[in-house]
C-alpha cells in the first residue's frame, strides 16, 4: 500500500509566510527586550575593526615597468568602547586607531629598501569623557583627548586636550562636546613649529549598530585663542557590514587639517623633494589631510 500526500506550491508558500509572521512578532519582542536592557544602568563595551591586505610576487612579467618585484599592504583599523552609564553621571572612553604598511621590493634595483614592510597610514587617538547629569540631555563634562603615532614619531607631535564645558546628548547615540575651557598641549622634539594654547574644544561623535550595520563617526576640532594658525580638526569615519557570523567587510576614511603639521613637514622635506627651510604659517599650503582603509572586518 502505497500513501502520497502532495502539496502545492502555493500551500507552501502560505505556510512559509504563517512560520516567518511569528519568527518576526518573536524578533520584535526579542528586540524591545533587548532595548530595555541597554537603557539599564551600567557599562558598555564593545569593538569592530577592519583587516586589509595583499601580497603579490612577480617575476619576469615584462608588460610591467619591474617584472621582477614583490609587494605587498597590510592595514587594520580599530574603534572600541567602553561607557559607565548612571542615573546621575556617565563616564565615556573611546579607542580608535589605523595603522597601514607597505612594502616594494624591485628585485633587479640593489638600491632600493626591500628590508620590509614600511608604515604609511599611522593614527590613535584615546579620550575619556567624564559628565555630572544636569537635564536629561544636558551635562557639566570634562574631557581628556591624546591623539599621536605608533608606528613613527612616537609623540613627536603629540596632543594632548584638557578642557571642561558642557556635554549635549540630544538623541540616543549621539553626543555634543563643548568645552570653551581647553588648553591644547602639544609634544614635539627641538622643533620652534608647535606651540600649545588655550582654545575651545568641540566633539561630536555619532556610533550605532543597525542589525548587521556597525558605524562610527567623530569630529573632534580645537579652535586656538591664540591664533587660528594652532587651530586644528579630525574627522574619522568607520563603517562594517557583517557577512557571516563575526566575519564582514569595512570600510574607513578620515580627513584632516593642522597648519602645524603642514608646515614642520615642509620645512623638514629636502630641497630637492619640494622641501623649503623659510616657509612660515603665511605661506604654507596647508593641504587637507586623507585617508580610506577597505578591506575584511571583524565584530568583537
Amino acid at each position: 500500500m502505497v500513501s502520497v500526500n502532495a502539496q502545492t506550491k502555493e500551500e507552501l508558500h502560505a505556510q512559509k509566510e504563517e512560520k516567518q509572521a511569528i519568527a518576526d512578532a518573536a524578533q520584535a519582542e526579542a528586540t524591545a527586550i533587548q532595548a530595555k536592557i541597554d537603557a539599564l544602568p551600567g557599562w558598555r563595551k564593545g569593538a569592530f575593526g577592519t583587516i586589509g591586505g595583499s601580497l603579490s610576487n612577480f617575476n619576469n612579467w615584462y608588460s610591467q615597468d619591474t617584472p621582477n618585484n614583490a609587494s605587498g599592504n597590510i592595514g587594520f583599523t580599530l574603534n572600541a568602547y567602553a561607557n559607565l552609564i548612571e542615573d546621575k553621571f556617565f563616564w565615556r572612553n573611546s579607542l580608535n586607531t589605523n595603522l597601514n604598511w607597505v612594502k616594494l621590493d624591485n628585485k633587479d634595483n640593489n638600491t632600493d629598501d626591500d628590508k620590509g614592510f614600511s608604515p604609511t597610514t599611522d593614527v590613535f587617538n584615546i579620550s575619556s569623557l567624564y559628565g555630572r547629569n544636569i537635564t536629561k540631555t544636558l551635562a557639566a563634562s570634562g574631557l581628556l583627548e591624546y591623539r599621536t603615532t605608533l608606528l613613527d614619531n612616537f609623540n613627536d607631535p603629540g596632543y594632548l586636550d584638557v578642557g571642561i564645558g558642557a556635554t549635549w546628548t540630544p538623541i540616543e547615540n549621539l553626543i555634543v562636546v563643548i568645552h570653551p575651557l581647553n588648553y591644547n598641549f602639544v609634544f614635539a622634539d627641538g622643533d620652534s613649529v608647535f606651540e600649545s594654547s588655550l582654545g575651545a574644544k568641540i566633539v561630536a561623535d555619532y556610533t550605532r549598530q543597525i542589525g548587521a550595520i556597525n558605524f562610527k563617526t567623530n569630529f573632534s576640532t580645537f579652535q586656538s585663542y591664540k591664533s587660528s594658525d594652532l587651530s586644528n580638526f579630525t574627522w574619522t569615519n568607520s563603517f562594517s557590514y557583517t557577512l557571516w557570523k563575526m566575519i564582514g567587510v569595512g570600510f574607513d576614511f578620515g580627513l584632516r587639517s593642522n597648519k602645524q603639521e603642514a608646515l614642520d613637514y615642509i620645512q623638514n622635506l629636502a630641497i630637492v623633494d619640494g622641501g623649503n627651510p623659510a616657509e612660515t604659517f603665511d605661506s604654507v599650503d596647508n593641504k587637507l589631510q586623507t585617508y580610506y582603509t577597505v578591506g575584511l572586518s571583524y565584530k568583537f
